[in-house]
């Protein structure tokens, strides 16, 4: 890292940033430290730019992350004039970024492996080896390897019929399968292929997921 990056951000007139600086600089010049303080600079720069309606929907957002991100996408909406302002590149991926956080957020949001495993009654190398088999649904989540959506459990265990689905939606990334879950089916009458799950009706859910993806198949 170059010596006293800081010295770039100096604050203006706000104290709790000129306080935070401060604070940064007695710690070590790592990239935790630097990470840290320009992206609360980047927020406070939204904060400023940003009209009171989109920082109130953004704020509404279930997670912390949601709020981030959909504070840079109105930025990125809006246009406002900033050299800060979010590329259209870059606006399409917190798009997707967008859509992934409201996958994991959704229904009782995610697991961890071992939180999984307690549910389940069985050990950690139990759950990976479901997922590795394709018994489970898991998403990539950054450091933590793998999260597990919640919704793919029953208090009996294992959502029933999941199994079959996961294997009709073989060769479609995790992503792709938890949207298939979550999103209206017109082979389903629009009904989401969860909720007709959580009905019984396996047999029409995995006929809806063998042609996920294919030509009109929603």
């Amino acid at each position: 890292m170059p010596p006293n990056v800081f010295i770039s951000y100096t604050s203006h007139d706000d104290v709790w940033l000129k306080a935070l600086e401060e604070q940064l600089r007695c710690r070590p010049q790592n990239a935790d430290s630097i990470f840290l303080f320009r992206a609360i600079r980047a927020l406070d720069h939204l904060v400023r730019e940003l009209p009171q309606e989109s920082l109130r929907a953004a704020a509404s957002a279930q997670s912390d992350v949601g709020v981030v991100l959909e504070g840079l996408l109105r930025a990125s909406d809006l246009g406002f004039a900033s050299q800060r302002a979010p590329r259209p590149l870059i606006a399409a991926r917190l798009r997707g970024a967008r859509a992934q956080t409201a996958l994991l957020e959704a229904e009782g949001g995610a697991l961890t492996s071992t939180e999984t495993a307690t549910l389940l009654g069985i050990s950690r190398q139990a759950i990976h080896k479901r997922r590795r088999a394709g018994r489970l649904l898991a998403l990539p989540s950054g450091r933590r390897g793998f999260v597990f959506p919640a919704w793919q459990l029953s208090e009996h265990g294992v959502l029933p019929g999941l199994e079959p689905v996961l294997g009709a939606l073989e060769g479609h990334d995790p992503w792709m399968q938890a949207r298939f879950f979550l999103s209206s089916n017109l082979r389903l009458d629009g009904a989401r292929p969860l909720d007709e799950l959580r009905r019984g009706n396996v047999e029409r859910v995995v006929a809806a997921a063998e042609v996920y993806g294919e030509h009109g198949a929603a």
